[in-house]
């Protein structure tokens, strides 16, 4: 929107005052991008209300908020893909992993409630994903 503006401004403006309203326009944008002040959050975000959140808190547009967002789940899902790392890490906040549990054969065991000998069933094996927390999100719980 404010490009929009720049380009008329241009067309109308003799060189000087172009530069003008460019010096004029640069400052509003590093205010709006200044964080805003911490408050405790007390209701559960849904994904068009966090992306409406950081949009409003980053003074940044929703588009690219939206457009971020879709970056780091692509970023994610491509690091703990079958392929990649099997790792991710938000700086601080979380570590992302992928665990390999190993198949389990088909065996003869005591039930634990019943005291009675039985045949467990066989597992495949499968993938957990576990997800840890870091620093900043641990001393934020505090």
């Amino acid at each position: 929107m404010a490009t929009a503006k720049k380009t008329t401004a241009s067309k109308t403006a003799t060189p000087a005052t172009k530069k003008a309203a460019v010096t004029k326009a640069a400052p509003a944008k590093k205010t709006a991008a200044a964080p805003a002040a911490f408050k405790p959050i007390k209701t559960a975000f849904n994904k068009s209300t966090l992306q409406a959140h950081l949009a409003e808190a980053s003074g940044v547009e929703p588009k690219a908020v939206k457009a971020v967002l879709a970056a780091l789940e692509a970023t994610m899902v491509a690091s703990l893909h079958k392929k990649g790392l099997g790792e991710f890490t938000l700086p601080g906040l979380l570590k992302v992993t992928s665990v390999a549990i190993p198949a389990k054969k088909k065996r003869r065991g005591i039930d634990p409630f019943t005291k009675v000998e039985r045949e467990f069933a066989a597992k495949p094996a499968t993938v957990r994903v576990k997800v840890r927390s870091l620093k900043k999100l641990k001393d934020a719980a505090l």
